[in-house]
């Protein structure tokens, strides 16, 4: 009788325990071990804090907070791009027990309100503008129709500098002792499969705890340096990076508000940067600037590149060109705080390449079978779940849509078909929902049709990803008409689009149909309209190849 396969399930085991701690007890720590060391610096602003300067800037923050009447499990939001007042709220949040709630700076006037009013925020911290977007004009647009607003602050104002109180930290301390490793303390919010966004609620446990085991698999110390031009209001950049870096001792580099190569490989070279983070593209971007070579990066020695499946020839250069030897490649979900798998520095360049590395430390991963729910044996594709600390607490305030993505054993399903290895390496094939991540931003059909709905000469809309050398994917929307409509332009839907859609989720391309392909059941067959758009833009150079 032979022996049953081996299934598709691994545990990541670890000789160090999980913290136990709330991020402001964390940080706590780490300002008492390494006082003098850098905590963070701003090249745009000119801002360098060690941690114990960190720390009272934190803590004047937090006793201002207080002082607004602003107390446990209250919503506070931040609508800015990468600077040094969104860390020093994002800890001083922490302190007091309000939930973080991050708003993307591409948001435009109708996701804003949105996000206002579905998590309910009392305060919100604002930068005037970024790029083209007016934010303290924006905020003035919806702010009649957000009624738990009570309180904006622009952080270019004297309402921002008076909001960092000179006074007795202990009223911070008794605060902090009330708090708990398992209160919510961020909502970070994902494209809606339903036409909006969803709020995924994170605790300080899920958090703090993914950020450190990523720096722990990073070899990070108080001798890091780690540049991150990836955003804050993700993962990637406020626990991937913040967290990361708080939990170690490590240096907080920002290199600019937005992403700029040129301004990233100065900020690695001039500060000495051990880490380098990044989406593909925008390691791309860095390695094509014509005078690259000419940057001093020889500090580097690790890094971390996730958002999008990584090109080998991008990883050989990234290895080659930038010293980054350690690089590693990780996997996750905002919904898994975000990282479930991760590669290791001793990992071979073949398995960052072609895997998404193996199940982080505490966690565990299967891959099912998506119609029956048992896991598959090794070797078999199926959905990819994960489970542990890393697991959000839910949706906030739709338990409908969590119990979809969640199941009674605390499952949570990733909608990502993947196969796991004999050696546990897991390799993602494709994706069960029809997300598109363009340039490392998860896009979701849905909510762009039923935008698109609303345009009075679309009767019918579906969009697709497709492939794009840049981006990874683009989008396209297929379009039917209504009568008497002689036709639409991808220029025309832009125009639509400008001012209500983040200029990510605007499709690049439009094709106008007199029906979509269908199903005998009736359903909309988008792998054969994804095939037809390949030939029928002249992609095909741009598609992957099996």
């Amino acid at each position: 009788m032979s022996a049953p396969a081996v299934p598709s399930y691994a545990s990541g085991i670890s000789d160090e325990p999980l913290l136990g701690d709330t991020i402001g007890d964390n940080l706590d720590r780490t300002v008492a071990r390494v006082p003098d060391g850098e905590a963070l610096v701003d090249r745009a602003q000119g801002l360098r804090y060690t941690w114990s300067e960190f720390l009272a800037e934190v803590d004047a923050l937090a006793l201002g907070l207080l002082d607004l009447g602003i107390v446990k499990g209250d919503r506070v939001g931040i609508w800015a791009p990468n600077c040094a007042q969104w860390t020093l709220l994002q800890y001083a949040t922490a302190k007091v027990g309000a939930i973080l709630v991050n708003v993307n700076p591409a948001y435009r006037t109708h996701e804003l309100e949105f996000v206002l009013n579905q998590a309910g925020v009392r305060l919100l911290v604002a930068a005037r503008e970024f790029k083209t977007s007016k934010y303290a004009e924006m905020i003035e647009e919806v702010r009649l129709g957000c009624a738990a607003l009570e309180t904006v602050i622009i952080t270019d104002s004297p309402e921002w500098s008076a909001l960092f109180v000179d006074g007795d930290v202990s009223r911070v301390r008794a605060v902090q002792a009330e708090l708990s490793a398992d209160d919510a303390i961020n909502i970070q919010y994902t494209s809606g499969t339903t036409g909006f966004p969803k709020g995924a609620t994170l605790s300080h446990h899920n958090i703090l705890n993914n950020g450190y085991f990523v720096g722990r698999l990073c070899g990070y110390t108080e001798a890091d340096r780690v540049c991150i031009p990836v955003p804050f209001y993700h993962c990637f950049g406020m626990v991937m990076g913040n967290l990361a870096c708080s939990s170690s001792g490590a240096t907080m580099v920002i290199p600019a508000p937005g992403f700029d190569p040129k301004l990233t490989l100065e900020a690695v070279a001039q500060e000495r940067c051990t880490s380098l983070y990044g989406v593909p593209t925008m390691f791309i971007a860095e390695l094509s600037l014509p005078d690259v070579d000419s940057y001093d990066v020889s500090s580097l020695r690790t890094g971390i590149m996730a958002g999008s499946p990584c090109p080998v020839e991008v990883m050989k250069q990234v290895v080659e060109r930038f010293g980054m030897t350690e690089v590693s490649i990780c996997y996750g979900m905002t919904e898994t705080s975000p990282v479930s798998t991760q590669t290791r520095a001793n990992d071979s360049l073949d398995r960052r390449v072609s895997t998404v590395g193996r199940t982080m430390p505490h966690l565990e991963s299967k891959v099912i079978d998506p119609e029956t729910g048992l896991t598959v044996p090794r070797g078999t594709p199926g959905e990819l779940c994960t489970r542990g600390y890393s697991v959000m607490l839910g949706y906030w305030e739709q338990p409908d849509k969590t119990a979809e993505v969640l199941d009674r054993a605390r499952w949570m399903h990733t909608g990502d078909l993947a196969v796991m290895d004999d050696e546990g390496y897991v390799n993602i094939t494709g994706r069960i929902k029809d997300m598109v991540i363009r340039g490392g931003e998860n896009v979701y059909p849905r909510e762009i049709e039923e935008f698109l709905y609303t345009h009075p000469d679309i009767l019918d809309a579906q969009v697709i990803g497709v492939p794009d050398q840049r981006y990874g994917e683009e989008l396209m929307a297929w379009v039917r008409l209504r009568d008497g409509v002689d036709g639409l332009t991808a220029e025309q839907v832009r125009e639509f689009a400008a001012g209500k859609l983040a200029h990510y989720k605007i499709p690049r391309y439009v094709h106008v149909v007199e029906e979509f392909p269908m199903t005998v059941t009736g359903k909309v067959r988008k792998v054969e309209m994804r095939a037809a758009s390949v030939e029928l833009l002249g992609l095909e150079a741009a598609a992957p190849t099996a």
